[in-house]
């Protein structure tokens, strides 16, 4: 009877007591006195948990006015099931700016090809590089291949600039075409990087040198658009002054910025006899005849302004680094080096990116260092974020 009785007490509950909300109400606050365009939200999938929706390529986002939002499902730790684990999505920021944005669960998300700001992949037919871009800006670096090309062996780790000047996504188009070195309206790969670090390419520093490795041996991509591209990058062990180290590079970047986050985790193969290996990362942009250059070693940024070959104008390169972490500037005979201890569990975590005057963003030194010294102060005050049920 006393079952009885409580299966009537739990039915006169409403279902709406127990039954998941509808949607989440997200407040996102921006702390800093300076405007923040293209800023990234990230969602966990703890903080998403109420919704009751595993699958998170079925999340959905609309701003105050009920707008939806382009919103991408993210997989980060790239497990056996390649399952998402954060939901992301974009917003401008006005100087301390609150703004709220409404999530729900609904139909798994499908894009169109318009959509896609951020873009990477494997370039088999181009001796194993790999290129990314977004909206503003677009890299490769150089896979095995490139190594033994009878044609132009290249050993580099470096970090390659593709300099363009549209929106539109042109990776493909330029390795299609294969004239990639002439500026056809888009812009073109008037950059060469060479044995050189290039545009923020990384090493170790040991015994007064730089420590570099060789081009990759494996790529993965975690996800591809269309507000993100993330993947991983494999380098076989590398000598630093006696001991073989190992690297896995991951590379994001996001939809309207101009700098990629670069990720370096290290494993050291030395003695077991010996002591740990303190390692210490070496951040390079390759040097330029005529280069401006500024270091703001309290907010934690390295920037240099310099005429571009071929007469293609003027570009801006940067880097941003954990002042905590900051060592020295330093150079070598190829490249200007940022030098910082490397955190716990051998990471190194550093950004780095580029403009060029004629993308029109940014088109002389003082809005260049401007742009990333706000990018710095974004970094060290994320965009604030809250989570109530409605």
């Amino acid at each position: 009877m006393k079952f009885i009785r409580l299966l009537i007490v739990l039915s006169a509950i409403p279902v709406s007591v127990f039954a998941a909300p509808r949607q989440l109400a997200v407040t996102a606050v921006n702390k800093l006195s300076i405007a923040r365009p293209s800023q990234t939200i990230e969602l966990t999938a703890a903080q998403l948990a109420p919704l009751d929706e595993k699958n998170l390529s079925k999340i959905h986002v609309t701003d105050a006015a009920g707008n939806e939002l382009v919103c991408q499902a993210v997989d980060t730790d790239y497990d056996a099931f390649h399952q998402p684990d954060i939901v992301i999505f974009q917003s401008d920021f006005a100087a301390r700016e609150t703004k709220t944005f409404f999530v729900i669960a609904g139909a798994k998300q499908e894009f169109k090809p318009d959509q896609y700001e951020a873009f990477g992949r494997f370039v088999r037919e181009r001796f194993d590089d790999f290129a990314w871009e977004n909206d503003r800006i677009a890299h490769r670096t150089y896979g095995q291949a490139l190594e033994t090309w009878a044609g132009e062996p290249l050993c580099s780790s470096t970090i390659d600039i593709w300099s363009k000047r549209t929106s539109r996504l042109v990776i493909n188009e330029w390795y299609l075409a294969d004239n990639y070195h002439a500026d056809e309206g888009d812009g073109a790969d008037f950059y060469s990087a060479g044995p050189s670090r290039g545009d923020g390419g990384n090493g170790l520093w040991a015994a007064d040198r730089l420590w570099t490795s060789r081009n990759f041996i494996n790529s993965r991509v975690l996800a591809n658009g269309p507000i993100r591209v993330l993947f991983e990058l494999e380098y076989a062990p590398f000598e630093v002054n006696g001991i073989s180290v190992s690297e896995v590079k991951r590379v994001s970047l996001d939809a309207g910025q101009q700098l990629d986050h670069y990720q370096s985790t290290y494993k050291t193969f030395s003695r077991p006899d010996r002591p740990p290996v303190m390692l210490t990362a070496a951040t390079g942009l390759k040097k330029a005849e005529g280069e401006q250059m500024a270091l703001n070693a309290t907010n934690g940024w390295f920037v240099k302004w310099e005429n571009m070959e071929k007469q293609a104008g003027q570009q801006g390169l940067g880097i941003i680094f954990d002042p905590a972490l900051f060592l020295k500037q330093t150079d070598d005979k190829l490249n200007q080096l940022i030098i910082t201890k490397v955190s716990d569990g051998n990471v190194s975590s550093y950004w780095a990116g580029f403009c060029w005057n004629k993308a029109g963003q940014f088109t002389d030194f003082p809005a260049w260092k401007k742009y990333v010294d706000e990018f710095a102060q974004g970094l060290a005050s994320p965009i604030e974020v809250k989570i109530s049920a409605k």
